[in-house]
């Protein structure tokens, strides 16, 4: 037989002996096993009185830890969502027609203002040129003028033109020929028929005069033509090379070399991605206490817990009737190119601190059914009072009704508590003595009485336990009692109780 099976007999003997042993009458003050039935038949101990203790323990103040109302700092923000959005993007477009001859970026390439972007086959723009080249020579020849075309042009006097020069002196010439013919006549030397002749010669040539100075000043106006001709011909064969009107990353680039393209046909698209914008829309509760100047923390989904920051810049003046909403755009670093334009970001806008902002700690507030209440205590009396909570910083709760603020209130062993509760320091108890008091005073009570599971419990807080309890403390007559009258009080319990152990 093994020690286990030793010590199980051993333990089955002793309490078959203890069953069929007599109850001994204890001398006064002598420990025993009886002290549990003598406890509990002294004078003021009620009957039974081992069931549940209840709030306050029959009475007894409940003991309970206490706050004061405190004061803290309140951080006031907006929440918001919405896209990032580049402040600049362009689509970049060719302004001359041709073939793709070269491409020089592509899709995630980082460029600056005069980089380039594509290449056209300048062939047939270099014939344009030329053919604007020779009509500006034309024309600035008619007029008379030379030097290099880079030069510029000077425009000549009417009168320094040549056709306006043989015109002007043939008016002259006839001119003169008109007085002599005058004189003459007057000494009538020459014939009514040869005046009017001279006159006439005369009145033609001042008309071929006047067609040579506007044909002239035709010329100038055709010149400014030609030479619009001639500049816009060199642009072209400058745009051949297309090339990055901002700063920032390509985005998109669509066309391929030896691909044919019209003018005006998109050949990349380029957005600029620091800083980035962060547009939303603000309810128009809002609108007092938003405005530009104001920081901004977000989070976006590809980073996680990682906040970014930004600052409000532009606030719209105006509201979105459908929406109820105003427009705001915040200003965000992305030095580092973490961020990409259209990411959704959610966050807050921080429009002001509150300064001695009422709080309580949260083992203080009592949350039922969505109703907030706390206990305040005074003259150790309880008063349960409904208040209205705001924002939670940490462990505090922001009061916002309710309170004053000189307030003591409870902060532990709240579901005991009522309206009306006498409560005392933590060591007061309260708890403890009506449950451990009740329901586990069976063994070594001799629970045989018909309150004894009952009355073992109550009596086991003042009596020491008798040197047998161990042993007699399953005895039938202990069981039968613990679970006759374990009705009356729910502390009669089951009658296994350690010789009233607490």
């Amino acid at each position: 037989m093994t020690a286990t099976g030793l010590a199980l007999g051993l333990c089955s003997a002793l309490t078959l002996a203890g069953c069929n042993k007599p109850a001994e009458t204890p001398a006064p003050g002598a420990p025993g096993g009886n002290a549990a039935k003598g406890a509990a038949g002294a004078p003021g101990a009620p009957e039974g009185g081992g069931g549940r203790g209840g709030r306050g323990g029959g009475g007894a103040p409940v003991g309970v830890t206490t706050v004061n109302v405190q004061k803290m700092a309140v951080q006031r923000m907006v929440d918001l969502a919405g896209t990032l959005n580049s402040p600049d993007q362009a689509k970049v477009a060719a302004e001359s027609g041709g073939r793709i001859e070269k491409t020089f970026v592509e899709i995630g390439s980082e460029v600056k203002v005069g980089d380039p972007l594509v290449k056209l086959d300048p062939t047939e723009l270099n014939f344009a040129l030329a053919r604007a080249e020779s009509a500006l020579r034309q024309t600035r020849a008619q007029l008379g003028m030379s030097g290099p075309l880079t030069d510029g042009d000077k425009l000549p006097n009417d009168d320094d033109i040549g056709s306006v020069k043989n015109a002007l002196a043939n008016l002259n010439d006839a001119k003169a020929t008109v007085e002599r013919s005058r004189v003459l006549f007057e000494r009538k030397l020459i014939s009514p028929v040869d005046l009017q002749t001279s006159e006439t010669r005369y009145q033609v040539a001042a008309a071929a005069y006047q067609s040579a100075a506007d044909q002239a000043r035709g010329t100038k106006a055709l010149l400014q033509d030609r030479r619009a001709a001639y500049d816009l011909a060199i642009k072209k064969v400058s745009d051949a090379t297309v090339k990055a009107p901002i700063s920032g990353v390509v985005a998109d680039r669509p066309v391929m070399v030896g691909e044919y393209i019209n003018e005006r046909a998109t050949v990349a698209t380029i957005v600029q991605v620091n800083p980035l914008k962060l547009r939303t829309g603000v309810q128009e509760k809002h609108a007092g206490i938003v405005h530009a100047g104001q920081p901004v923390e977000f989070r976006v989904e590809s980073f996680g817990d990682v906040v970014f920051k930004g600052k409000v810049a532009f606030v719209s003046p105006s509201l979105d009737q459908t929406m109820r909403t105003f427009t705001i755009e915040a200003v965000v670093d992305n030095s580092d190119r973490r961020l990409k334009p259209g990411f959704f970001a959610k966050g807050t806008i921080l429009t002001k601190i509150d300064e001695g902002v009422l709080a309580v700690p949260d083992s203080a507030v009592s949350t039922l059914a969505g109703v907030s209440s706390v206990y305040i205590i005074k003259d150790n009396k309880v008063t349960q009072t409904q208040v209205t909570l705001g924002v939670r910083q940490g462990n505090l709760w922001e009061i916002t009704d309710g309170l004053t603020g000189t307030e003591t209130l409870a902060s532990s062993r709240l579901n005991e508590l009522a309206t009306g509760t006498r409560v005392g320091p933590p060591e007061a108890g309260g708890e403890g003595g009506g449950r451990r008091g009740g329901g586990r005073g069976g063994r070594g009570g001799q629970g045989g009485t018909k309150a004894g599971g009952d009355k073992g419990g109550d009596a086991s807080k003042d009596a020491a336990p008798a040197p047998d309890s161990k042993a007699g403390g399953d005895s039938k007559d202990s069981k039968a009692g613990g679970n006759k009258d374990g009705k009356d009080g729910k502390g009669g319990g089951r009658g296994r109780g350690r010789g009233g152990q607490q």
